[in-house]
């Protein structure tokens, strides 16, 4: 069991508050998602319950954490960059778990995570492999130490299909604890049996959660029919309240006029005047208290809000893309080889019109590669507008800049002034504009290209998991502005609802070419 009482937060920088009285307890076969907004905390929440100290740079907490018996597994959202420059062995071999593996352990860990046994031995960088071979690589480390609560950052991000169902078969069936933070919505249907929400209201200037012990779809339900019920009644009251007030009035102004009328030579009738209009003071007092104790109107997160332009249309015969590789090559990152290594052959693909366009495949089969060449390509053609959203944000973004200079072009005051609105509606503060982009969370920096993608006026999105550092909460807004787009769409994606519900045409990657699956 893991119990929290009494954890407060609060962010060292601007004083933000994450947490106020924060309780919880994770009973033994719990599993629990925290969700929230980008950037409300999540992370910082997870990793104090794992080790207070890893926070401790830049957040103040205080609260007792209870946590007997019990051995911790972390995975954290990104692999710290010491490792990144080790090798797959080296990575390993670093931990005192590895060599306690039998062969037939390690087998079998290597076949429930799709790798190879001879994976663990590997002397590819691990900055080398793909995101999803990452990923794959951490949790095999941290399932060699045998913990009993597992707290996950993020582990659906980037891992292909296969790996996604593999994932949810482990959450759902191990006997283990599981506490985790997921931005896939069919995960988190399919596994969570305890809701942790952590709100930011008021402009992030008030902070509040909610835990509740039952499936993410039913508490979506509960939480929407509670907030249209306490709508309903705060509008009842309020009208009804409109309808005493009014009848008050009237009934004091006819006191008032009566009071006015009364001649000084009937002193009797005055003082009954007076006594009536005391107690209609005294009513009015009494109406005021039980307005004051009137049901509220709910107050939630507002989604953000984001749109590509309206009238970017292209043509049905537009050819967007007409490729042909007879290869799709990539470096080999192995420390003792620096030649290229083949991904696939044959590789054809045709883009026309608006189609909307999603590849999918095993990690490590080359789909970013692939879309970095397409990029490549698109990116220098004059007669298309294309935008490029890469897995490694870094990529194109200045991380020293904060979001206003990064997507300012003049400079001008009205274009910052017009930027920060922008930046307002994708549910950034004041003071986070002012942050630099590598103190942003990463659903953050994502906002940040595609709002600038949609200033740029594209009609060709190049997207590279793009729903993949989104909450499950603004997740349906980019979809359904995705889907509504007018230009063409190629991305990359193992997000089923976004498959489902944005993209027209889907194909696998695998070593002999795009075959087309739907």
């Amino acid at each position: 069991m893991l119990q929290i009482k009494n954890l407060n937060m609060v962010h060292k920088k601007d004083l933000h508050v994450i947490l106020t009285d924060f309780h919880f307890v994770l009973n033994p076969g719990d599993k629990a998602v925290i969700i929230g907004e980008e950037g409300n905390g999540k992370s910082t929440l997870l990793k104090w319950m794992y080790d207070p100290e890893l926070v401790a740079d830049y957040a103040e907490a205080s609260g007792e954490r209870i946590c007997t018996g019990e051995v911790l597994g972390y995975l954290p959202q990104e692999l710290k960059g010491a490792d990144q420059e080790k090798t797959v062995y080296e990575f390993f071999s670093e931990s005192s778990c590895f060599w306690e593996q039998t062969p037939r352990e390690l087998s079998a860990l290597a076949g429930e995570l799709g790798l190879t046994a001879e994976f663990f031995y590997g002397e590819q960088r691990m900055k080398s492999l793909s995101g999803g071979e990452k990923v794959k690589a951490q949790m095999a480390r941290l399932l060699m130490a045998r913990p009993t609560i597992l707290l996950l950052d993020e582990p659906s991000n980037d891992i292909d299909i296969g790996t996604l169902e593999w994932l949810e078969g482990l959450i759902r069936e191990t006997k283990r604890t599981v506490l985790f933070i997921s931005h896939d919505e069919t995960l988190i249907e399919r596994t969570a049996n305890v809701v942790i929400h952590m709100e930011q209201l008021r402009r992030k200037t008030v902070s509040r959660y909610c835990v509740t012990r039952m499936p993410y779809e039913e508490y979506l339900r509960q939480r929407s029919a509670c907030f249209k019920n306490q709508e309903q009644n705060a509008l009842n009251q309020r009208r009804q309240e409109k309808i005493r007030q009014e009848k008050f009035r009237r009934l004091q102004q006819r006191v008032e006029h009566e009071q006015a009328a009364v001649s000084r030579q009937d002193p009797h009738s005055g003082q009954l005047l007076k006594k009536k209009m005391k107690a209609v003071v005294s009513m009015g007092k009494r109406f005021e208290r039980e307005a004051a104790g009137m049901v509220q109107p709910p107050e939630q997160e507002e989604s953000i809000f984001l749109r590509f332009g309206e009238d970017t249309r292209l043509p049905a015969g537009k050819v967007v893309l007409d490729v042909a590789l007879a290869e799709l090559w990539a470096p080999n990152q192995a420390l003792d080889q620096e030649s290229p290594r083949i991904l696939a052959r044959n590789i054809s693909l045709r883009v026309k019109g608006n189609e909307k366009i999603c590849i999918v495949g095993r990690n490590g089969t080359g789909k970013t590669t692939l879309l970095k060449q397409i990029a490549g390509e698109l990116l220098e053609r004059k007669d298309l507008h294309a935008a490029y959203m890469p897995q490694n944000y870094e990529d194109l973004l200045n991380m020293e800049k904060d979001p206003v200079d990064y997507l300012t072009v003049t400079g001008d005051k009205e274009e910052r002034t017009r930027i920060r609105t922008y930046l307002g509606s994708m549910k950034y503060t004041a003071e986070e504009m002012s942050h630099p982009i590598r103190e942003l969370s990463g659903g953050q920096k994502a906002k940040v290209l595609l709002l600038k993608m949609s200033l740029s006026g594209a009609d060709v999105l190049l997207l590279d998991e793009p729903t993949r550092n989104f909450s499950p909460l603004s997740n349906p807004v980019i979809r359904e502005v995705l889907s509504g787009f007018g230009g063409a769409i190629i991305s990359i994606s193992h997000d089923r609802k976004y498959i489902q519900e944005v993209c027209d045409t889907v194909y696998r990657l695998t070593e002999e070419g795009l075959v087309k699956i739907i």
